[in-house]
């Protein structure tokens, strides 16, 4: 537990414009990687456009480990094609946790997160307050294919006794209590 920092949880929504890897259309599933940690969605049969919903949690040792994304096509009699990949780059979302805000009001951007050469990112994802937790949706864009986006949202999750992010404590400006001296 004690190089344990926390978990992340990532979930992953959708596909949108995913390659054709069958006769017309294709059984996309989508595989995350991190070190030596695996973890996969269900596959959605005969679609381009799949809605997954699905939540897989990563345990969270090291923040400088690339957490990669790939999307597969389930086939029966042979290998599984490969549909694209991306990366998710946390870095943004870590260092708006380590900025300790608390006391935010819903639906606050904290962040905005540009699309770039050095990201995967579609469009600008925005890192939120929503309930008491930061939450940041992102669409990736698949690289190594003709087309297709992933849609995730991902959310840190402390865990009791671990090492956890350091963070300074800091309540929203309209929150403070001010002493009237």
């Amino acid at each position: 537990m004690d190089s344990f920092l926390g978990l992340l949880r990532i979930r992953v929504k959708r596909g949108v414009n995913l390659a054709v890897r069958d006769l017309g259309s294709s059984d996309p599933y989508v595989v995350i990687t991190m070190g030596n940690q695996k973890l996969k969605t269900r596959v959605v049969k005969k679609n381009c456009n799949p809605v997954w919903n699905e939540e897989l949690t990563l345990s969270i040792t090291d923040l400088n480990v690339p957490i990669n994304l790939t999307v597969f096509d389930k086939d029966t009699f042979t290998v599984d094609d490969k549909m694209g990949e991306a990366g998710i780059d946390i870095q943004p979302y870590i260092a708006s946790l380590k900025m300790g805000l608390q006391n935010l009001p819903k639906g606050c951007v904290v962040s905005r997160v540009q699309p770039s050469q050095n990201n995967c990112l579609a469009d600008e994802s925005c890192i939120v307050w929503d309930d008491g937790k930061l939450l940041q949706d992102m669409v990736l864009r698949l690289r190594n294919v003709e087309s297709g986006e992933v849609m995730i949202q991902i959310e840190w999750i402390d865990v009791p006794g671990c090492r956890g992010l350091k963070t300074e404590d800091r309540e929203a400006p309209w929150n403070r209590v001010k002493n009237c001296n």
